[in-house]
């Protein structure tokens, strides 16, 4: 085999497991929000238990890419691609972690009923899920335009958020009682923010992987 077939094949593993850690991502978001709707605990608990594969991919990752480095001494843009694959995996990491951290709230729900039907937090994380997606094949793809759209989408995310944290908290003006719940719905918001700032990191890597200039899509 090639040194150059090698390398090829170290980065093709890389890019299927950074595939695989945004399918777990969306897969997490996804089954977290639909637990926070039911209040399902049980569901929760799941998400909350799969957690480390997340990580092991990650590590895995993170091998990879060191063997890489040590053994075929990357220059340019395929140096630049092992880097962002490590800053991407670490984004996407986090964002698992974050889709944990809503899942532990509906633990802290057990047993409650919803203060108010559930509407502008499923959009931000259905927002959220495109734009994981959407990252993860801007960098298989090397699509720059597809990396500046994800940090486009940020934009609703973010005025969904400010809209829902006012909602929320002209509710708990109203009803004091509802301050508990409303409180930790306003958590799931700023995780689901988070995930979609970590979504924007992604698409900076790939700009980064392209040109070799990181942007600020965070703006």
């Amino acid at each position: 085999m090639t040194i150059r077939k090698e390398f090829d094949q170290g980065l093709q593993q890389m890019d299927e497991l950074l595939v695989n850690m945004g399918e777990h991502v969306e897969s997490a978001l996804r089954n977290a929000m639909q637990a926070l709707e039911r209040i399902d605990t049980e569901s929760a608990r799941v998400i909350i238990a799969e957690d480390p594969q997340l990580n092991a991919l990650e590590e895995r990752i993170t091998e990879i890419g060191a063997k890489l480095i040590a053994t075929q001494q990357p220059v340019a843009k395929d140096l630049r691609r092992i880097l962002a694959a490590f800053r991407i995996a670490s984004d996407l990491e986090r964002m698992g972690d974050l889709s944990v951290d809503i899942a532990k709230v509906v633990l802290r729900m057990e047993g409650q009923e919803l203060i108010k039907p559930l509407l502008d937090l499923p959009r931000m994380a259905e927002t959220a899920l495109t734009m994981t997606y959407e990252s993860i094949q801007a960098f298989i793809q090397e699509n720059v335009d597809l990396a500046y759209k994800v940090g486009k989408d940020d934009d609703q995310v973010d005025a969904l958020y400010g809209q829902i944290i006012r909602e929320l908290f002209a509710l708990m003006v109203e009803k004091p009682a509802t301050i508990s719940q409303a409180s930790l719905l306003s958590f799931v918001g700023r995780y689901i923010e988070r995930i979609a700032d970590h979504a924007t990191n992604i698409g900076e890597s790939v700009v980064y992987l392209v040109t070799a200039k990181r942007p600020d899509l965070n703006q």
